[in-house]
């Protein structure tokens, strides 16, 4: 019988592997204070309090990638959570594109799938989430030529490799019930500074990979219950 690891990843790499989250969690600038603090408040106290996750500082790719290791599995692990953390709030913007791409490039990975995400991307300077909220489903449809039959799904090879996430650490799996809402989120707007920036739509309404983080959720909420034992009723 494989003895099951207490911590899989060393309390090096959980550190860093959380600080590039939040790195992308905050490329936007689409957390006011009170959510970046309880943001932290989250991941230290109650996702790794037995760890020593330093200041959770923004990281560097070029940090990331040297504690993190050669490990091609491990890397591409992160790199499904960074594109998790990066669709949380229902888009994928500009900013946290270039800290997604930095960090697959310091990590030696290229991944075809995530070129389709990039038609999802959301300037703030070409598109207005409050007077359209439907921009993702056009820029799904360029390039994309019409055919009788079932419409083609640009985003399926994106689906298949986030549903390729398996859960090896129980304070990974802990962020990511914490991050990914149980249940669809009500609209909201975003402030910083008590100024109004943008207003978000529904996740689910507006997310195309919403599905996916759902589903990347359920597992680590199995991992934590089945494989190591854990009461999941703080997530449910």
């Amino acid at each position: 019988m494989t003895q099951l690891l207490e911590h899989p990843y060393s309390d090096t790499q959980i550190s860093v592997w959380l600080r590039g989250l939040l790195t992308i969690a905050w490329a936007d600038g689409h957390f006011d204070p009170e959510e970046k603090e309880l943001i932290t408040q989250l991941t230290q106290d109650d996702l790794a309090p037995q760890t020593d996750l330093g200041s959770l500082d923004p990281i560097s790719p070029a940090e990331l990638a040297t504690t993190l290791g050669d490990d091609p599995h491990t890397a591409e692990n992160f790199m499904r959570t960074a594109v998790m953390m990066a669709l949380a709030n229902g888009v994928y913007s500009v900013e946290e594109s270039k800290v997604v791409n930095g960090f697959l490039a310091a990590l030696g990975l290229q991944v075809d799938a995530l070129k389709a995400l990039e038609h999802t991307l959301y300037d703030p300077n070409k598109h207005d989430l409050q007077a359209d909220d439907a921009f993702v489903d056009e820029a799904l449809a360029q390039d994309v030529v019409r055919v009788k039959g079932p419409a083609p799904d640009p985003l399926h090879p994106v689906r298949e490799w986030l549903d390729g996430m398996d859960m090896k650490d129980p304070r990974v799996a802990r962020f990511v019930c914490k991050m990914v809402p149980p249940q669809c989120p009500f609209e909201r707007d975003i402030v910083l500074f008590g100024k109004k920036l943008v207003h978000i739509p529904p996740m689910c309404k507006l997310n195309p990979l919403y599905d996916q983080l759902v589903g990347l959720r359920f597992r680590a909420l199995s991992y934590l219950a089945d494989e190591r034992g854990e009461d999941i009723s703080p997530y449910i």
